[in-house]
């Protein structure tokens, strides 16, 4: 069922995205994640069939259980939601990008767990653009610090930015933020060493056509490839 759900979906996601991008002028690739956490191992394996490789999940546990029967080296898996530091060491052996970096003790956690383990760690530096007290992440006003800070930490590759949009219906308090999200990550790579500047991670399933004409090239998303969860 959800390969058939995917088959019918992916491809009006796609044009989606092709309409949003040729509105913005914009052609920088754009990588589509998958997002699976709370639906079972046959979203990820639908995933996978129909040409998706990029996974993401929020929780640890909820991934470990997937990769019992996926297979580690199935899948990009990408983690996007808070991650304790307690269960850093953990994720390390599950998720090839850590999107949600989103505080300098945890990035000090990251950076020490990948040194014992002998390997460089992709990460995104995850900005609260909307202000929103749900929401983790650095507030964009120590954003350029922050995010040198990070940069600057051995074993980890800032590789970018990620963001949550607001949880509104105001279109332009969504665009007003991935707008201010962009400018933000335009500074990082002009001026904090380190920064490689191949992800903004910005977009979900009710907002990712305007994350995509303001210059996001990761979008994450769930219910418009999967649906509810079925149960």
């Amino acid at each position: 069922m959800y390969e058939a759900r995917l088959r019918e979906n992916l491809p009006r996601v796609e044009a989606r995205i092709a309409a949003a991008q040729e509105r913005s002028g914009r052609t920088a690739p754009v990588t589509l994640v998958a997002v699976t956490k709370t639906h079972p191992p046959a979203a990820v394996r639908a995933a996978l069939a129909v040409g998706l490789r990029s996974i993401g999940e929020n929780r640890v546990q909820e991934l470990e259980a997937k990769v019992t029967e996926v297979g580690r080296a199935a899948a990009d898996w990408h983690l996007i939601g808070h991650l304790q530091r307690n269960k850093v060491r953990r994720a390390l052996a599950l998720f090839d990008l850590i999107e949600s970096v989103d505080s300098y003790r945890l990035a000090q956690e990251l950076s020490a767990e990948a040194e014992r383990a002998g390997r460089e760690l992709d990460a995104l530096v995850e900005l609260n653009v909307s202000g929103e007290a749900s929401k983790t992440g650095f507030s964009p006003d120590e954003g350029l610090d922050a995010v040198a800070a990070v940069a600057a930490l051995p074993h980890l590759r800032v590789r970018g930015l990620m963001t949550i949009g607001p949880l509104t219906d105001d279109a332009v308090a969504i665009r007003a933020a991935f707008v201010r999200m962009r400018r933000l990550y335009d500074d990082c790579a002009r001026g904090v060493p380190g920064f490689e500047a191949r992800w903004l991670s910005m977009g979900m399933s009710g907002d990712f056509e305007v994350a995509l004409e303001e210059g996001s090239t990761l979008i994450r998303l769930g219910t418009v490839l999967f649906g509810e969860r079925l149960t």
